[in-house]
Order: C-alpha cells, then structure tokens, then sequence
C-alpha cells in the first residue's frame, strides 16, 4: 500500500506539472517523468502497480475529457511496460481496449493509439516482442527474422556551443557505449524475453550464470533460438500465448539443463536493464557531414568493396547509374562522369577475375585514396550485390528484383538552438538535391530528426533563449509533454556539463542525459513539419551572380553602412532631409481567410526588415511569414521637420523587396552571424519547393511547354519542402 500510493503521488505530480504547476524546486522540473522510471528500475515489482495507476488515470482522462493527460500518460505507460519483467495478460487487455478507444479521436490521438494497438497485439501473443525488436535494432544484433537497424547521431556546433560542453556530452555518450558489450545486449534479450514468457517460474539469477558461463558463440546460438521462437509466433497466424510459452520453455530447458520451469527458487520478477541505445557524437564541422555520416551508417566502409578490388582507389566523383558488377569481388559499382581523367586508378577494372594485373599509364598521376572515396560507388541496394543480378555468362534468366525496405533508421539529434536547425534545413535542402539526382536514401533509410535545445550562458551570448529557442518554443506550445521533458533541458545541459569532475557528476550525468536522449528518440515518433523557405538574393555589384539560400526561422535586412567617404557624406545629407534608412520597393502576396491571392505593392523608406517563419502564438500557421518592416514617417510640425519609425506588420508567402537606389543592405538567416550577405540590392523569398517536385516537373514541361497546371507524376509529388522534427504528440489541437 505503501508503494502504490508513493507511485500514484508521482503521478499526480506530474500531471499537476502538465496543468502549468512546476515543483517547488526548480531543479526537480523535467526529472518527475526520469525518477519515476528509475523507481520502477530499481524496484521491478512496483512495474505492474505503476501499470495499473497509469490505466486507471488514463481512463479517468478519457471520462473527464482531459485530453492533454493522455498521450503524455500513454507514453509513460508503454515505456514502463516493454521494461516490465511480465505483466498479467487482462492488463495488456485493458491498455490494448484504451487503444483502440482513440481510433475515434481526431489526430495525433488516432495516430498514436493505432500505433500503440498494434504493438500490444504482438506483446499480448508473444511477451517480451517489444523489448526484444528495440534492442535488436537499436544495438543492430544479427537477426535475419528482424533485421533492422537504428542509430541516433548527435549533431552539435562547436561554433555555437562551448567548447566544456561539447566535452562532456562526447564523454557521457561514449561512456555509456563502453559500459555494454554485444554478448551483454543478447544476454539481456534472452533472460528478459524467458522471463517474460514464464513469469516468476524463471530462474532469473541461474539463467544469468548461465549465459554468463558460455562462450560468446554459445550465447549467440541462444539468442538466435530465443528470436526465432519470437518472431515465429508473431508470423505465424493462431499462434496463441500458449503455444508461445510452451517454444520459450523447451529453449529454458535446453539453456539450464534439465530444470523445468516452475522449480526455480521463489525470489520474485527481477528485472533486466534496458541497454543504452547506439549513440554516436559529432561536432558538425563540414557541409556535408551529415549525408556522409547517413550513407556510412548505411554501407560501412569495411563492407563497400573487397580489399583487393581496384575499385576501393577510384576517385569519388559524382554518380550516374549502375554500370554492372566489379569484376574483381563482384560487387556492384556506377559509371562515372569521365572515362579518362588521366589519372591511373581511374583505369575500368579487368573483365577476369583471374587476371590480377593492372595496366600502368607511365607518368600518370598517382592520388592516395582518402577513406570516404569507397564512398561514391555504393551499391544500389543494401547487401552488395543485386537480386536480379547474375554472374556474366551463367545464361540463367535474371530474377525480378526485390522491392527495397527499410531497414535502417537514423534519428538524428540536433543540440543547440535556432541556429543549428537554420544549418540543419540546409543540409536537408542540399540532401534532398542529392537524392533528386540520384536517388539512394530515400527507400533504404528512415530518417528522422530531434531538437534539443541548448543555450549557452548570458555572458557567452547577450540574446536571451526565448529569442534563440523559438523553434523549441513553439514545439512546447504544441506538445505539453516535449515542454516538460525536452525544453527543460535548455539550461540544465550547460549546469550539468560544467560540473566539476566528481563520481557524483558522472553518475548524474551519465545516466541522466543518456537516459533523456534515449526516451525523447525513442517515444517520440510524431512529427511536427516546418515549411522551409528559399531566398534569391541580387548582389549591388552587376558581375556577381544571384545567390541561392534557405532559411528556417527568420530572414534579417539591415541598412549597410557606406564604405566610402563620399557615399557616406551622400548619405548623411539624404538622411537629413529624408530621415534614416533607405528606400525600399516591397511586392508581396497577402494573405486573407478566403485563402485567394491578393498582390501590393508598397514603396516606402525604412531602415531594416524581419520576416519570421515561426509563429508566436499561432499553433496551426507555419506556412506564413511574418514580416515587420520598420517604416520610416517624416512629420513637419511648427518646431520643424522630424521622423517616426512605425512598425508596419503583414503575413505573407511570397515577397520581393528591391532597392530602387541601389543602395546596399545586409541580409542576415536564422540569427547566424556566419550567414549574413553583404552588398545587397534585392531578395525574393518564397516556400522552398522540393526538389524532386522541380526536377519532374521540368521534365514534364520539356513535353509540355504551355501546360500550366501539375500533370501526370508531378501531380502526386509533395510540392513544398518540409522539415519534419519529432515530438511526443505533434501538434495537439
């Protein structure tokens, strides 16, 4: 009783942090979710008592029309439940019913109670599905009944953050790689799915000598066992709980000898740790670091090509399409741009395979082959070789290629604030021009992205974090449970980061930050999507070509100073009798309910301008801009002549803004310094289009030159670029 009512204390406690009421203590904010899992960590028994009062709320939510409880109730729930040693099959039941219930709420409810629905019926037929499937993926454990893989990659700054905390997170994520090996994550699999299947008869601490006896090779064998009895069960249609216990209990007894379950010793359920999910720490220091770290994840460069193959020294230039199989270890490579650069290991292979020698150009210059060169002939499916592929010459019919799945997932973690998102929509942007060329990660990889918020001290950076989290602003707006748990961590990050080295900081910070990553990447799967907006930016100099941009958050125009001494006296003069600032022609597209086009024009003298992608309050408005134009008015009174600034403010989606004068202003995206244009006379923003929605449709306008409207494919391709970055809940309406 004891127990319970400590647990339904917690609980409450965190649905009163929900309403608005924050802990007393400061420092408890964001750690009533984290403390409540660590309780039943530490304490196994208490998981399905917790169970049990999150049901009983959830359903209280559901009777009370007290919608925000829910889905942040529902995640604790199933978090707790695929650690749970075993839980009672009428209370899988009555997590499954609740499920389905929100099948008849509008969205995300909906969304999340299908997904959840459909694990629990495989959790119900065969317990310990769900623990087994996140730590097969998550450690990418060889399993061909489940082959999938995830990985989450953090990406941070060095520019932007400083340089104890990009120290010490690298430390903490490394430090809770080391602390698990391979042979632990399948010994885990296997002592949790038994217990799962066979409750309190299962021998937990013999079955943990057991494993901890065998040879490594021994201890894989029964985890191949332990997942195909799983994923059988799962497969096969009638399978029944019972049936499941019944596979689980031969590999028990085959495992332990000849102990039959039920004879264990009466200790009770004991509990087996969740491993920490494969985490990788970047400091993102190229352009195009990101695309190399996803093609890597999905093609190692130990596997790419045969050591031996002439292939691994060619030059990594851009791709165009599969040539056929290297003729050295049969791998597939690309055909390249130039047949002859001049440089030797450009040279094709030899057709026989027989024949190792290589031919030598005399005088040819000779290159040492940089490690991501491998990188630039991947095959185009995952494995090497194609399935419709056959060896030259077998006169065998070639089989119909197999569809490509899925299976590897990237979650990528960003840390900082607005300006890294800004980096990020780039690099999003210049992957998805890849990928229209050439389309390789598309059908391979599920690639998902996360925010977490970090600001660095006042005294590092004057603006405050409400100004440079906008993004994590609007997503705690949206989603009350990534507020608690994510946007909390703005200023505990760099706390924790900077404390001094002491068992008591590694204990905090390595079970706390990994813990919080690993639960945002793993529970939140509902994307919220921001428009990306493109920028053509006209430079004053008439020689230097138009640039291309995007940004994510805000675009800012400020007047330049002169640089000359005569352009400076011009303009001190001008602004006497026509106040500060410069003349500006701004055409826009206006944005009103009925949703129809409505075109102006101003001309006015101003000095700067502000769009902003991101709304204040608004959840629902992210495709609009809203622009701030500070305009300068002169008023004649009998003191004499004088000048007001008045903020002039409209939403739009299309603007251009021209410089009649030619007289120079800055442009500045996503509140990075390191991204600000000098020089300029003019810009045209509008929404970022997808680029493969470009690219087919100029191909459909080369056949159709006067057809206007979307036609054939381009009809059905998504025509604006959205980011999407992952949430607990979305957007809740």
């Amino acid at each position: 009783a004891d127990v319970e009512s400590d647990i339904l204390r917690r609980v409450r406690a965190l649905l009163r942090e929900l309403d608005g009421h924050h802990p007393s203590c400061p420092s408890d904010r964001g750690m009533l979710r984290w403390t409540l899992h660590k309780k039943t960590d530490q304490n196994p028994r208490t998981s399905c008592v917790l169970v049990r009062i999150l049901v009983k709320e959830l359903e209280r939510a559901e009777r009370g029309d007290l919608r925000h409880y829910i889905i942040p109730l529902l995640h604790t729930l199933m978090y707790t439940l695929i650690q749970a040693p075993c839980i009672p099959e009428e209370l899988c039941a009555r997590v499954y019913d609740f499920c389905k219930r929100l099948l008849t709420l509008p969205e995300p409810f909906c969304t999340i109670g299908l997904d959840y629905a459909s694990r629990l019926q495989v959790e119900r037929t065969a317990p310990g599905t769900l623990y087994q499937r996140m730590v097969i993926s998550e450690q990418s454990l060889p399993s061909a009944p489940f082959p999938y893989q995830e990985k989450i990659f953090i990406f941070a700054d060095p520019e932007l953050l400083p340089e104890a905390i990009c120290k010490a997170l690298a430390t903490d994520t490394e430090a809770a790689q080391v602390s698990q090996s391979r042979r632990g994550c399948m010994s885990c699999v296997v002592t949790h799915t038994l217990q799962a299947a066979l409750g309190d008869t299962c021998d937990t601490h013999g079955l943990r000598a057991r494993l901890q006896a065998l040879p490594p090779g021994d201890v894989e064998h029964w985890f191949q066992q332990v997942v195909a009895a799983v994923e059988g069960t799962g497969s096969e249609r009638g399978s029944d709980r019972g049936q499941h216990r019944a596979r689980l209990e031969r590999i028990y007894r085959g495992l332990l000898g000849s102990l039959p379950a039920g004879s264990a010793p009466r200790e009770g359920l004991q509990g087996t740790p969740l491993p920490s999910p494969n985490i990788s720490f970047h400091l993102w220091t190229e352009d195009e670091q990101l695309w190399k770290e996803l093609v890597l994840f999905l093609r190692p460069l130990s596997q790419s090509c045969e050591p031996d193959c002439p292939g691994q020294d060619l030059e990594p230039v851009e791709v165009q399409d599969i040539l056929g199989d290297c003729g050295c270890c049969g791998q597939s490579r690309f055909s390249v741009l130039s047949t002859d650069s001049g440089i030797e290991r450009d040279l094709p292979a030899q057709e026989e395979p027989c024949e190792r020698s290589r031919l030598h150009r005399k005088g040819g210059i000779k290159k040492k082959p940089s490690p991501l060169d491998s990188v630039a002939f991947l095959p185009a499916v995952p494995g090497g070789k194609p399935p419709g592929k056959l060896p030259r010459g077998s006169g065998m019919p070639a089989e119909p290629a197999a569809p490509l799945q899925r299976l590897h997932t990237a979650r990528v973690v960003l840390l900082g604030d607005d300006r890294i998102l800004g980096r990020l929509a780039r690099a999003f942007h210049s992957l998805r021009k890849r990928e229209a060329r050439r389309v390789f990660l598309t059908p391979r990889l599920d690639l998902q992205f996360y925010h977490i918020p970090v600001v660095p001290s006042a005294a590092a950076d004057p603006a405050g974090p409400e100004e440079l989290c906008e993004v994590a602003g609007y997503l705690g707006r949206a989603d009350p449970w990534y507020e608690s748990n994510i946007n909390t961590l703005c200023h505990m990050i760099p706390k924790l980061a900077t404390m001094p080295s002491s068992p008591s900081r590694a204990l905090v910070t390595d079970v706390f930050l990994t813990d919080v990553i690993a639960y945002y990447a793993r529970m939140g799967t509902q994307p919220v999507p921001f428009q990306v907006h493109s920028v053509k930016i006209l430079f004053q100099d008439p020689a230097q070509d138009p640039a291309e941009d995007v940004f994510l958050t805000e675009l800012l125009t400020q007047v330049q100073d002169s640089p000359s001494h005569r352009e400076l006296s011009m303009t001190k003069r001008k602004s006497t009798l026509e106040g500060p600032g410069i003349n500006l022609t701004v055409t826009y597209r206006m944005v009103v309910l009925s949703d129809r086009q409505k075109e102006l024009a101003l001309s006015l003298r101003s000095t700067g301008l502000l769009m902003k992608a991101i709304p204040a309050e608004e959840p629902e408005d992210l495709g609009c801009l809203s622009v701030i134009i500070t305009q300068i008015s002169r008023i004649n009174n009998l003191a004499g002549r004088s000048f007001s600034a008045v903020a002039n403010r409209f939403k739009t989606r299309n603007i251009q803004v021209r410089s009649p004068e030619r007289r120079p202003f800055t442009v500045q995206l996503d509140k990075d310094s390191r991204r600000t244009y000098r020089d300029v006379i003019g810009l045209e923003v509008s929404p970022c289009l997808e680029p493969s929605y470009c690219l087919q449709k100029t191909r459909t306008m080369k056949f159709s030159p006067h057809q206007t409207e979307d036609v054939g494919l381009v009809k059905y391709l998504p025509k604006s670029l959205l980011l999407p970055i992952n949430t607990f809940a979305g957007v809740i309406p």
